[in-house]
């Protein structure tokens, strides 16, 4: 991937959280976290990776919200970034995070499972 497209992704990426930040005035959207921009190499589309932090309701209404702000949020990247041609723009949800939750709640799990054991184990010996 060109230095120009790597640059233009992050680019997008700040640009994206601010305006989701500052300038979305949607009662739906909650707390968000543009994790990754994926850049096609013709800088025609960009995918944007979201984290949304909540409940299954939070995340429904954050959703709704963004992807009705999707053409704000790309008018409002055109006046902030200059190319000839503002890319389109599409939102994906990133459940990295959460899977990173449910494989330390597993770990939670088996460490406790372990130490449930070690303390059975103890007991029997007396």
């Amino acid at each position: 991937m060109g230095v120009r497209v790597e640059k233009m992704q992050e680019q997008i990426k700040h640009e994206v959280s601010q305006i989701i930040l500052r300038s979305l005035k949607d009662p739906r959207i909650g707390f968000v976290t543009v994790t990754k921009v994926d850049l096609s190499s013709d800088l025609r589309n960009a995918h944007i990776y979201v984290s949304i932090l909540g409940n299954e309701q939070q995340f429904k209404d954050t959703w709704q919200g963004l992807k009705h702000s999707v053409a704000y949020i790309r008018q409002e990247l055109a006046k902030r970034i200059r190319v000839k041609f503002m890319p389109e723009i599409a939102f994906y949800p990133d459940d990295s995070m959460q899977y990173s939750a449910h494989i330390q709640a597993l770990i939670n799990k088996i460490h406790q499972s372990e130490q449930k054991g070690k303390s059975d184990d103890g007991n029997n010996a007396k």
